[in-house]
């Protein structure tokens, strides 16, 4: 049987196939449309999947979509576009939290757990806690809009000038260097009540739609004048502060005992990730990596399928490169139409050995190959590499490559066999998805990627998930006596991962990357 899932409709929206209950491909529509085809039913997105799994239209039996704001006329006209996409399939729509729960829980290892999704608001609730069993989700407990942990987050970063709904994930890392010295403000903006949290209103300004929008309690409780903005010295200590009570917060919400899946866009917060993996209060952590709105699409599907197949086997998630590939003819062709000098590299070893050669080379290489990655973190096959042992290698790729903040740091991508000689860290770091500590006599190797208090986001990379990755590791540990590369996405500011050979031609000529593999092509400038 096979199951098409559609998430994020209104933000991040994105396409999954299952076939017999194995993911075979996901597709977020950013990736892959122009931007101003980026609203609405993700037809880019849909295609390009089909296409990635090997399925036709007509072969899909069932569609499910996650709603974001109920069944009304919209949700009407986008199922009856649905049933024309797809003339065999039975359509039918999942609600949107249990699509973050179901995405997290079937993709996870596990056969019991406490499965906890926690985002900003989507279909006006903002958190819930399930009970799952087999191939069962029971609702425990939900959180209602404006009781967000995620609101809260979001108003944050808008104080510290960042973007909200857009730049979370910046005041995360910039939480690592500062001191949770106003943690308790935001514990007594959000405190908890019953199963869950209620929010004090009186901490807001209605009428205040910038800075977040808080009010004159707030600034009194900060210190500062009522509307000024927050000096530049108190920003990570602000940030620091959130990120801790929000810890916390989760921590309570989820209770403890057995295994843990985490979903939403709460999940897409590493340091949290971290928080939860170390407090000793579950056996096991799991979060669902693409965690945000888009992984709603796999949930979905997952929704979709166990209700087809309730007795159907487990299929856990084994990769997250599960979108488009190319061929080299593909690329040879993107590449000659572009006018472009390049060199074939015919062998697995030559491909190998002229990218560590740029890499001992101290050049910042692009490596773009096989499919591309599900979520927001490149996993090894659109990636931007750098060598650790380059001392100006991080400053090269925030400054003159990614412009971007300097507390935003890279991971560490490690060979598993290796990872324990150098980091310690958790199984959710082989998504990226967590922050491990450097061992203190590597702190020096590693210093330019260290986060606060010897953080560090590793990326544990196996040799069955990804073995062309893998083996590159290996070939530069073998030259250097270091099997790890800093990595981080092979895309420019503001653009999402590339995904096309013609994209990764785009971003390589307008930054500042010395060389780029590609399949089995060099470019070097």
């Amino acid at each position: 049987m096979i199951v098409v899932g559609l998430g994020g409709l209104l933000k991040d929206a994105a396409c999954a196939v299952l076939k017999e209950g194995e993911l075979a491909a996901a597709v977020e529509q950013q990736k892959v449309a122009p931007r101003h085809l980026r609203g609405g039913l993700p037809q880019e997105a849909i295609r390009a999947a089909l296409d990635a799994a090997g399925v036709r239209p007509e072969q899909v039996q069932a569609v499910a979509l996650a709603r974001p704001l109920g069944e009304g006329h919209a949700a009407r006209h986008i199922h009856l576009e649905l049933r024309r996409e797809f003339p065999q399939a039975r359509v039918a729509s999942v609600d949107h939290h249990r699509a973050h729960a179901a995405s997290a829980y079937y993709a996870s290892p596990f056969d019991r757990a406490t499965v906890v999704a926690v985002d900003n608001a989507g279909d006006f609730r903002c958190g819930s806690r399930w009970r799952a069993e087999g191939n069962e989700l029971r609702l425990e407990a939900e959180l209602s809009f404006p009781d967000s942990l995620g609101d809260l987050y979001s108003r944050v970063t808008e104080l510290l000038g960042f973007r909200p709904s857009m730049d979370e994930h910046k005041v995360q890392w910039l939480s690592a260097s500062g001191e949770p010295k106003y943690a308790h403000v935001f514990r007594e903006i959000l405190r908890r009540e019953g199963a869950g949290f209620r929010a004090d209103q009186s901490w807001f300004d209605m009428d205040r739609r910038e800075a977040g929008g808080f009010g004159a309690r707030f600034y009194q409780a900060l210190g500062l004048p009522e509307g000024s903005p927050v000096p530049e010295e108190m920003k990570p200590d602000l940030a620091a502060s959130v990120q801790a009570a929000v810890e916390q917060m989760v921590m309570e919400f989820a209770g403890e005992g057995g295994n843990l899946c985490l979903a939403g866009g709460l999940g897409l917060n590493a340091l949290l990730v971290a928080a939860l993996e170390r407090s000793g209060r579950w056996e096991n952590v799991f979060v669902q990596p693409a965690a945000g709105n888009a992984g709603t699409a796999i949930g979905a599907a997952y929704s979709a399928w166990y209700h087809e197949r309730p007795e159907a086997a487990r299929a856990p998630l084994r990769t997250l490169c599960l979108g488009p590939e190319f061929s080299a003819e593909q690329i040879k062709r993107v590449l000659e139409n572009c006018k472009l000098r390049f060199r074939y590299l015919p062998t697995r070893e030559e491909l190998l050995e002229a990218a560590v050669d740029q890499l001992r080379q101290d050049r910042i290489v692009a490596w773009m190959q096989g499919r591309m990655e599900f979520g927001p973190r490149a996993l090894g096959n659109r990636s931007i590499l750098a060598s650790p042992l380059d001392p100006y290698s991080t400053e090269n790729l925030n400054v003159y490559i990614k412009h971007r903040e300097g507390f935003r740091k890279f991971a560490a991508s490690v060979p598993e066999e290796a990872a324990g000689e150098y980091f310690e860290t958790g199984p959710n770091a082989r998504f990226l998805a967590t922050v491990g500590r450097v061992k203190e006599k590597h702190r020096k190797t590693f210093e330019a990627a260290v986060l606060g208090p010897g953080w560090v986001r590793v990326h544990i990379v196996s040799k069955e998930e990804n073995p062309l990755f893998h083996r590159l590791l290996e070939e530069w540990g073998r030259k250097t006596g270091l099997p790890v590369l800093y990595n981080t996405s092979f895309n420019l500011f503001g653009d999402p991962l590339v995904c096309t050979p013609r994209d990764a031609v785009r971003s390589f000529y307008s930054s500042g990357i010395d060389a780029m593999v590609v399949g089995h092509f060099l470019l070097e400038k």
